[in-house]
């Protein structure tokens, strides 16, 4: 940190400063801490040069300040006057439509984005990029207002303009998974497959296609483009402890807050052995409600608490490091607000990946993914770039989740009274055409039931009602359940006669949930991490026979159960039965196996044996996978997998040569 200069010089430093001096001056001041400096340097250089004809730009350099500062009202007088004196100047309006989205005048944020599309007829490097800005906070916005088909179309024409915007491709890519628009997956003269595969989020594609290989592949391309290479990177950690009495175990995640993996981990951090694991608790999400029960349970259950949401990469992962962390647990991974660039830093010797994304990270710095016997057989972890590590179960749950008193009733659904209630609560994202097609074709098959679906969008649901309806089902048998606080959705969970998973991304949290409430589950597990989770909790919560390996098994199963309520009940009274004793409901079991792995991975590094990911051949089996069309072809049904692949592999052999690998391809 500099000497904080007094006021009386930085008055007179900007009286002969001129705007290249005032710039650098303010940068260096910044990146020492004098936030206060930098605010008072630039009134000093515009109160003494009215007329300078850069002024516009300093007055938007100067709301920069202030807006960082949290002074909107004058950052935004300042962006009006660098509109007066230059109204072609287009980042006044891009962060006026900011600044206004930040007070939630959504209205006034688009007039301000949309004077920018206005003002830019002209097709040059600078207009490109401030149109397609434009667009691209435009679709922001409407998305947070649920007009999800203009955000949809906004960010089309953005990717119009500019193709190579993979972060706009992601984000039209999943807002087409969550509208059930199918294909999602949908090129046109400007955009072809391969280019939108490429831009597909790893989240995303473990709901688009069960397609182990291709995931892998996928996430090591996000790791390379998205999360790239840190500035620095840690390869020693002289405050950690070699041979400590206990280990200490940092836990990063955005979700120590009411969110559906914060209620996952609600008893993790208290059910640690004390004696053998200190817990730190390291928060990245955003501000949490003081009134946020869940929130304030993980302060108080970790040995210590950090919030590191408002530190930059490089400061969160100098935090980590310093506090001496054993292991590093990525709760979050490729999700929304995951902090991959803090990990890629290597503060801690050890990485593990665990619960908040579902399948591998491909990156070169996460050691260890946990999973259990189900998720990842031994055969398939040729698709992970982590070393496997098993426990019992690998998901927690919360035994102590808030249940509504109130007595649901059919009625209160809307549901009639006497036919059998198939649900589904999954996102509307993990609903795919094919899953939908099998969902109706056990309606077809019992005439006396109905599909009751978690609300979306009206349109949204419009959309699917009327898809039912082309396939000959009736309107009145698709049921969308309004949504409820969590409370009262549990309650009314066992009005339902049996839950239908989807896939390839099934359900998790919900299935969690589902059976706490007493209601049996049936899933496909396919050969994705996503898509297996949901068969794990069957098998430790005692139904494994509700765990279906085939398309034809899952239909055959769901038809018989429709047909025999006796046989649903006797699972709901196996279910209730067994709350209390099976390994599902009983996470200590889960966390004293998680405690033992730690201590074995901390003595891998120790030895100098830490397993080291293998990302060789990824571009290539990127490439093949991309090509396929996936929304003709259900990857999960094809009866030899590996021989497909192989198959793929070899066609591309032959005119572009393939090293070997130790996955699938050897040459």
């Amino acid at each position: 940190m500099t000497d904080v200069l007094a006021p009386s010089v930085i008055r007179s430093m900007a009286r002969g400063f001129s705007v290249f001096d005032l710039i650098k001056t303010a940068e260096t001041m910044k990146v020492s801490g004098q936030d206060a400096s930098v605010e008072l340097l630039y009134a000093s250089w515009i109160q003494q040069n009215p007329d300078n004809p850069l002024l516009y730009a300093v007055l938007f350099n100067y709301s920069v300040v202030l807006s960082d500062l949290g002074k909107l009202q004058p950052a935004r007088e300042c962006l009006e006057r660098a509109i007066v004196l230059n109204a072609d100047f287009m980042p006044p309006y891009i962060n006026m439509g900011r600044l206004y989205e930040r007070t939630g005048a959504i209205g006034m944020a688009v007039v301000q984005w949309s004077a920018v599309l206005s003002k830019l007829p002209q097709i040059n490097g600078g207009g490109i990029t401030y149109k397609t800005t434009a667009l691209n906070q435009i679709a922001r916005t409407l998305e947070s207002t649920n007009e999800e088909e203009s955000a949809e179309d906004m960010l089309r024409q953005s990717l119009e303009i500019d193709p190579r915007q993979r972060e706009v491709a992601q984000h039209w890519l999943s807002l087409r998974q969550r509208q059930c628009k199918w294909p999602v997956v949908s090129p046109w003269d400007r955009v072809d497959q391969k280019t939108l595969m490429a831009g597909m989020s790893p989240l995303s594609a473990a709901a688009y296609t069960d397609d182990p290989m291709l995931h892998l592949a996928m996430a090591w391309n996000y790791n390379l483009l998205d999360v790239g290479t840190p500035p620095q990177a840690m390869d020693q950690w002289p405050l950690v402890e070699q041979k400590p009495a206990r280990l200490k175990i940092g836990y990063l995640c955005s979700d120590f807050r009411e969110h559906a993996l914060g209620h996952l981990l609600a008893e993790v951090l208290a059910l640690h052995d004390r004696s053998a694991v200190e817990v730190h608790a390291y928060y990245c999400g955003p501000q949490a409600s003081e009134t946020d029960p869940l929130h304030g349970g993980f302060k108080e259950t970790a040995d210590h608490w950090v919030d590191v949401s408002l530190m930059d990469d490089a400061t969160a992962a100098q935090r980590i490091a310093a506090d001496g962390i054993h292991i590093l647990v990525d709760l979050n991974g490729y999700t929304r607000e995951g902090r991959t660039k803090v990990i890629a830093s290597r503060p801690a010797p050890v990485i593990v990946n665990w619960l908040g994304y579902p399948g591998t990270m491909g990156s070169p710095y996460h050691h260890y993914i946990v999973a259990d016997e189900w998720i990842i057989p031994a055969d398939s972890e040729k698709y992970y770039s982590e070393q496997v590590v098993r426990v019992p179960c690998y998901q927690p749950t919360n035994r102590k989740r808030k249940i509504s008193e109130k007595a649901y009733t059919r009625a209160d659904a809307g549901l009639p009274e006497d036919k059998v209630v198939y649900c589904c609560f999954n996102g509307s994202h993990k609903i795919t055409r094919f899953t939908f097609d099998r969902w109706l074709t056990i309606l077809g098959m019992v005439p006396d039931s109905v599909l009751w679906l978690l609300g979306s969008t009206e349109i949204n649901d419009k959309r699917l009602i009327d898809y039912a309806v082309q396939r000959g089902i009736s309107a009145d048998r698709i049921i969308i359940a309004a949504k409820l606080p969590n409370p009262e959705h549990l309650a009314r969970y066992p009005l339902a006669d049996l839950f239908l998973d989807t896939t390839p991304y099934g359900a998790h949290t919900t299935a969690s949930d589902a059976l706490w409430m007493g209601v049996p589950v049936l899933t496909y597990s396919g050969r994705s991490f996503a898509s297996r989770v949901c068969g794990s909790l069957l098998q430790a919560a005692g139904l494994p026979e509700l765990v279906a390996t085939t398309e034809d098994e899952f239909l055959d199963k769901a038809v018989e159960l429709g047909r025999d309520r006796a046989a649903v009940q006797a699972l709901r009274d196996r279910l209730k039965a067994n709350r209390d004793s099976c390994t599902l409901f009983n996470p200590q079991i889960l966390i004293a196996e998680l405690e033992q792995h730690y201590r074995r991975m901390w003595q891998a590094h120790v030895d100098g044996t830490l397993p080291q990911p293998d990302l060789r051949n990824l571009d290539v089996y990127l490439d093949v996978g991309s090509s396929v069309k996936h929304e003709e072809l259900e990857i999960q049904t094809l009866d030899d997998y590996e021989g497909w692949w192989r198959e793929q592999l070899q066609k591309r052999h032959r005119f572009r040569p393939i090293p070997p690998d130790n996955r699938l391809f050897q040459g």
